[in-house]
This record gives structure tokens, sequence and C-alpha cells, in this order.
């Protein structure tokens, strides 16, 4: 550990390609889904995880962890959502307070005419960069930062994920 909050010169150009990422990312794959899918990020993301969860419905409070986002910001997306037709709101067949979402047949047509482009445009625009190395030491970096993020580790039982999560103390191997 460094004494104060400084960072040191290796610290601070991580940092700031961290942050240039962290800016910059967002931005460019909302714009392939805008100009590819009519989609933002978020809403895709929403139709994404619907589309990988068992009879393609979660109770909005479970998507809305899922997604990261309020209940409030997902009810707006979902009512857009509705709106096409590709998703639906009902109340849950276990208990009529809880109101699920459920993607459509339109919904999972959207995202599989969807998913080809973005998954190009983020290989495109991470993994096209590097090299198998990258690759695993990315993810160990990820799940390291994402460790500390996410204690209770909400967003590594992503349901699109097809592994087991990482451990949320994973370090990148040394050679």
């Amino acid at each position: 550990m460094h004494e104060g909050p400084w960072l040191d010169d290796d610290e601070q150009r991580a940092w700031r390609r961290t942050a240039a990422v962290m800016t910059l990312l967002p931005a460019a794959l909302d714009a392939q889904l805008q100009r590819d899918a009519g989609l933002t990020q978020f809403s895709y993301l929403t139709l994404a995880m619907l589309s990988e969860t068992p009879d393609r419905t979660l109770p909005m409070s479970a998507l809305a962890a899922t997604v990261n986002s309020s209940l409030s910001r997902l009810s707006h997306v979902v009512a857009r959502l509705e709106q096409q037709g590709w998703v639906t709101r009902e109340p849950s067949p276990e208990s009529g307070r809880v109101t699920v979402a459920r993607l459509t047949d339109a919904g999972l047509e959207k995202v599989r005419e969807t998913a080809p482009g973005h998954a190009a445009e983020v290989r495109r625009l991470i993994f096209d960069a590097l090299d198998d190395d990258g690759v695993s030491s990315l993810a160990c970096v990820t799940a390291a930062i994402l460790g500390r993020l996410d204690p209770a580790g909400g967003m590594r039982a992503n349901p699109l994920s097809r592994e087991a999560p990482p451990e949320p103390d994973a370090r990148p191997a040394t050679g």
C-alpha cells in the first residue's frame, strides 16, 4: 500500500487509461446499437438478460439487480420495450404482488437480430486488440475490480455468464 491518497506514475497512467475506457466504451457501444438496432446499450442488456433466463421471464426487482439499475429506471425502459412489443409485464403466477417482465417472441427475435452486430463491435473494440494472454489478464483484472465494486456478487451471478463466476479476490497470474 502507498502512503497517502496519491497514485504513483504507473498507477496514474493505468487509472487515466481505465477512466478513458470507462468513458469511451459505453458511448461506442451505444452508438453501434443505436445505428444498427435502434436500441440503447441498457435496452439491449435488458432484452439480452431476459433472453438468457428460464421462460425468458424475471421479476422486475431481479431484472433490475441483474442489469445494475434502479427499479424506477428499469420500469421506464421496460415501458418503452413494451411499446415495441418486445417485453410484457404481468403479475407473477407465484405472487400477485410481484411483477415479472417477459421477453416476447418478437423480443427474442430482436435479440437474435442484434446480437451478431453487437458481438462484432465488442470483438472489434476489445478482443481484437488483445492476444490470448491479454484476454486472460483482462478477465482476471476485471474480476478483481468487480470483486471490490460488487462484493455480494450480484453482477458476477449474471445470467449471461456461461461459466462459474470468478472468485472476488481473483488476481492476474504472474509469470
